[in-house]
Parts: structure tokens; sequence; C-alpha cells
């Protein structure tokens, strides 16, 4: 498939950007350029509430920047869209004439619902989560949303952002009565929405003031993994960084690990706003996704071929890319997983390794990248494919379960494994260490019945006696390669089950 070059011009209340994405292979898309400036249209807005010439200036000199980025890619399409403060402005239809004939852009300017929705379908087509309530807090509005069964449900949008309520702060270090003031507000502002109420759902955060709260967070906890999207946070977490900020004046704030100079002024505000939804949906947990207004607009052009906004299965999506990537063999995937399923049931049906079946879904989902890291390096293949399915952003998986998927797909041996595992090792309860290592330990055995990617062996028998598992594997070409890695690794799945295993290859 040829690489198709798409790119979005977003003008918001504070910053606008210009993102240009590639399509390739899987026919998702992937960012490639990201472009900011920070504008701040929001404060050209007169007492009558048109847009400046001033505004209107800068406006045009940065849209004229992005244009010449532009035109250094062989665009497919190119999409340019304005949200509150043009929405908001008076003189909008001043403004779209302008940018029509000094850049030649036809400017889209968003409605309240389109904004919100934007954010709920980048949401649902990038994460798991199937049901949530997202908040999208701009310059000068703040979006909510409420979906269900990945179906939108309810959605608004509030006509305040971070700027707006950058007002309740008249201290350079706001007091407890500025705070407060503030809190009240939002509190009265969310009860206006009874569907918000004790929805006990994820919190998901949109946009540049939650991904730098989530960056904050990050420095303070030295967070071993990389990547911001779909990371976690309680309202402890929020709690403790509000009022750590709190009491920082301006100067201390443009140098805080995490925080972008330019939002240094306005990131408190936009966390209270989080804080206090966190507080009135009783949220089960705060996630950010990295994808946001940008993403669900082209996720909508995508889809209108497919007759519905909703990509059938997020993580398949993304494991399809990794096949993609590292060039994985799909042949391959679908034999081990065959052998795989079968030993797996093998051992259920015996009360062997107390295996469960959010077990197999966690063995089947590593099955489909194990190894990867060969593409790079076969000699240290295991340290590749652990780094790189701890650290890639994979649609679908919490940060919890990308690390789970890392340590099953990269097992090789008892002392590499807990390697890897070393830093992580207050994320998971004893048991579900020794879990991981079994199923890792399986998956390794497993494909190393397919040790020279040519599905040799065919199929196989079980008996267990005692203490002893026998294992009749019939083979249609030479199994000796099989034999021998096989034989070489089984000793990992033995302690493990304390089980002998008999490997018998015959001829089928």
């Amino acid at each position: 498939m040829d690489k198709n070059y798409f790119a979005i011009i977003d003008i918001g209340s504070n910053t606008m950007r210009f993102v240009v994405y590639v399509q390739e292979k899987a026919g998702r898309l992937r960012e490639i350029e990201n472009v900011k400036a920070v504008a701040r249209l929001r404060n050209h807005l007169d007492k009558d509430n048109n847009l400046t010439e001033t505004g209107l200036g800068i406006l045009i000199t940065t849209l004229t920047s992005f244009k010449e980025v532009a035109e250094t890619y062989q665009l497919s399409d190119i999409v340019c869209v304005a949200t509150a403060t043009i929405r908001q402005a008076r003189n909008k239809s001043t403004i779209q004439d302008a940018v029509k004939k000094h850049i030649g852009f036809e400017m889209r300017i968003l409605s309240e619902q389109e904004e919100a929705f934007y954010g709920y379908l980048a949401v649902v087509n990038s994460t798991s989560l199937t049901e949530g309530i997202t908040v999208d807090i701009g310059g000068g509005s703040t979006e909510v949303t409420y979906y269900k069964n990945r179906k939108l449900m309810e959605s608004h949008s509030f006509p305040f952002g971070a700027l707006t309520l950058k007002d309740f702060f008249i201290s350079e270090v706001p007091t407890d009565l500025e705070i407060n003031k503030l809190r009240n507000f939002l509190y009265e502002q969310f009860q206006t929405l009874p569907w918000l109420k004790n929805k006990r759902v994820p919190l998901i955060g949109i946009g540049g003031s939650a991904r730098n709260m989530v960056q904050i967070d990050q420095n303070i906890k030295r967070y071993p993994l990389a990547g911001l999207h779909q990371y976690e946070m309680n309202d402890s977490d929020i709690a403790y960084i509000s009022n750590y900020l709190a009491a920082q004046p301006l100067q201390t704030l443009q140098k805080v690990e995490g925080l972008s100079k330019d939002r240094a002024d306005i990131i408190l505000p936009a966390i209270e706003v989080f804080h206090c939804l966190y507080n009135t949906i009783e949220a089960s947990s705060f996630v950010l996704s990295r994808k946001g207004l940008r993403d669900g607009v082209f996720y909508e052009q995508l889809s209108k071929d497919l007759g519905s906004f909703l990509f059938p299965n997020v993580l398949e999506d993304s494991i399809q890319e990794l096949i993609n990537d590292y060039n994985l063999s799909p042949k391959q995937i679908l034999h081990v997983q065959y052998i795989t399923r079968k030993l797996f049931h093998v051992l259920q049906s015996n009360g062997i390794g107390l295996l469960t079946q959010q077990d197999w879904i966690q063995i089947k989902r590593a099955s489909f990248c194990f190894n990867l890291g060969n593409y790079i390096d076969s000699e240290s293949s295991a340290q590749h494919t652990f780094y790189l399915l701890a650290n890639r952003t994979i649609d679908g998986l919490l940060h919890i379960d990308r690390l789970k998927l890392a340590l099953v797909a990269s097992f090789k041996n008892k002392t590499v494994f807990k390697q890897f595992l070393q830093p992580y090792k207050q994320w998971f309860l004893k048991k579900e260490q020794k879990k991981l290592h079994l199923l890792g330990a399986m998956l390794k055995f497993t494909y190393c019945l397919d040790a020279t990617k040519r599905q040799v062996v065919q199929d196989f028998e079980v008996t267990i006696k005692k203490d002893t598992i026998y294992m009749t594997l019939f083979c249609n070409q030479n199994w000796l390669p099989e034999e021998y890695q096989s034989e070489k690794q089984k000793k990992h799945l033995e302690k493990l089950l304390k089980k002998n295993i008999e490997l018998n290859f015959v001829s089928n």
C-alpha cells in the first residue's frame, strides 16, 4: 500500500497546531509531524466579542508558517478546523474570508456538539474503554461526553476553559479563598448535568492540559515506562499535583519538569476541572487519551466507507500494526496459536498450572508478537522484544497490560525474565509474577515446536500419568531442529508445572 499523507490545522483558543499523519500498511494513521504555536487568540477578543486586528494578524501569520511546512509534503488532504474562540467571535465570517483570501484554506468552524463528538470518537477508537466520561479543556471551552458500550449517550460544551478560569486567580500564588471559589463554581456547573453524577466510570482526559498533568505525575514518580496514552492516575495523584502547583509562583512553575512553560499560568485551573469532575462522577480512575479532536476528525473521514464511525476492534488493529511493522509471519502465528491453545486447554482441564480464561487471553495476545525483537537483532532478541512492547504505545492496552504483554512475549529464561521484571516488581503480586513466568515459558516452548517456521509439528496428543506429561508430536517433515529446541526449552516449563515432560516426535 502506498503511503498517503493527511494534515490538519487545529485553531484553538490557546494554541494552534499543524499535524501531519501518514496512512500505511494496516490503514491506521500515524502522526509524523506536529507543529505548535501559542497564539492565545482568546486574549484578542474585544468587549464586543470580535477578534481584533491584532488577533487576526497573529492567526494569518501562524497559518502562513503552517502552509509553508505543508508544502514540503504531498498531502492527499488538508483540513482546517477552529474551535471555541472563533466559534464565539461575532466577526467569524470576516475571519473565514480572510483565511480563504490570504492562505487559501477553507476554515471549518466546529459546533459545540461536533467538538465534543470528535473527542469521544478519538477515545473509543484508540482505547479499550467501553464506557467512560471524556473531558477536553481548551482555552475557551470544556467539552464533556458520556459513552456506554462505545456509543455516545450524552455530550455538553461548557463556555469556560483554562484561559477564562484563570481569572479566578488574582494573586500570583492563588489564595485558599480563590481556589475554593473556583471549585465551588466548577461543582455548580457540573451539577447542572444530572448524567454526570455518580457514574463510577473512568474519567478520560484529552488535550494539552491533561498531557501536562500526566507528565508531571510521571516525573514525580520517576515512572519507568515510556508513553502517555492510556496512563492511569487516581484522585489522590491529582490532588497532590494540584496542591503542589498551587503553592508555587509563576517563575517556579515555568521550571516544573513535565509542564510546558507556555501552559504554566493556566495549568492549575485545568487540573481543578479534572479534580472536581473526578469527584462529581466518582470516577474509578483518570485515564489520559493521547488522541483527541484532531484524530477524531480523521477517524470520521476514514470510516466514511465502513458504514460506522467505530473501528470494530482497537487492540486487534494495533497488533496488526506490530505484525506489519516487524514482518512477523501470520502463518506461523496461527500455527503456534493452535498448538498453544491445545496445550493450554489440556493443562487447564487437568488442573495443572491453575490456568484461567484471562490467562488464555494474555498468552494468545502475546503469541501475536512473540520474539518480534528478532527483527532488530537475533542475538539480543528478548531484550529488544521487551523494550519495544513495554515502551511502544499500543492502542487498546493500559500501561500495566502493555507490560504484561512485554514480559510474556519476550520470555527467554528465568534469569532474563527476572531481569526485565525487576524495576516493576511492586506492580505485581507474587502469584501474578509466577503466572506471567509460566505463560512466557509455555509460549516459548510452543514456539520451539515451530523453530524452523515450517509447521513441522502438525498436531500432538497428551497423556498425563502421575508427575509426567507425555507428548506425542506428529510431524510431516524432518523434526530434528524442533526436537533440539523444545528439549532444550522444556526444563523451564517442567520446573513451573512441577511435572516431567517427555517428548516423542513421530512421522505423521
